[in-house]
């Protein structure tokens, strides 16, 4: 397991939005669109965390859960990976990951209870089955370096405690978008406590001019951040469940 985040998978595997946005073509005969593989992502990033409070794990579970799922999608189709089993099967290897291991038939038990909808319904054998190519995937690389890991360190540094959690928040937010698989965490981390310093008023250009990053990288993350909430308004439970729909079929 590494320790530095800069000789690790995670950063070694770091991509361009270009390629994280890229829809394959067995989901492109779908009928499913780049907008619909997003929303798709977003729906089941919000079912990891919804099923995560109800076993009862703590956020970095949730986050390196949707960071597999996320990821599984650079190399899988949709099609191939229902990401309705995809979101509980990577729930179930982030906490084995993360040593917060939660028992397979809990998460059917919890599925069951949540949905009525017998598409989400999966037994135990398929969840073991889909974690197999989960891992497979993910070419069994499972440490995963979150942004949480520097949030204290960096708001004390600032002078920002009384943002802490404001700054958690858009942390968490962060995962509803692809940017932990663009991103170093410690830039998405900056990003968040800009956004912070806006909202609370705070003079930061000095602190943010003494760190050794590339500001506008840090500005750019924080607009992309905001573009979301604002374009998140637009989101709907019909727009969402048009673009399920078209995984009918499997």
């Amino acid at each position: 397991m590494s320790a530095n985040f800069w000789t690790s998978t995670h950063y070694k595997g770091l991509l361009d939005p270009e390629e994280v946005d890229v829809v394959h073509q067995l989901d492109k005969e779908r009928g499913i669109t780049l907008d619909d593989f997003k929303l798709i992502k977003l729906h089941m990033s919000n079912y990891i965390a919804r099923l995560a409070q109800n076993v009862k794990v703590r956020q970095r579970v949730v986050a390196t859960a949707i960071t597999y799922m996320r990821r599984v999608y650079i190399r899988r189709s949709m099609t191939e990976c229902d990401p309705r089993l995809v979101a509980p099967a990577s729930l179930y290897l982030a906490s084995k990951a993360e040593e917060s291991t939660v028992q397979a038939r809990l998460l059917v038990f919890y599925i069951k209870k949540l949905y009525s909808d017998d598409k989400y319904r999966y037994e135990i054998k398929d969840i073991l089955d889909m974690e197999m190519k989960i891992l497979e995937s993910l070419n069994y690389y499972l440490v995963i370096f979150h942004p949480y890991r520097s949030l204290s360190q960096l708001l004390q540094d600032a002078g920002m405690n009384d943002a802490t959690q404001l700054t958690w928040g858009l942390v968490n937010d962060t995962y509803k978008m692809d940017l932990i698989l663009i991103h170093p965490p410690h830039l998405i981390t900056l990003a968040c406590i800009y956004i912070a310093s806006v909202l609370k008023d705070k003079e930061t250009t000095a602190w943010f001019e003494e760190l050794h990053v590339d500001v506008n990288v840090v500005k750019n993350i924080a607009m992309g951040i905001l573009d979301f909430y604002d374009s998140h308004k637009m989101i709907t439970d019909e727009r969402v469940n048009v673009a399920m729909s078209k995984l009918a079929g499997k």
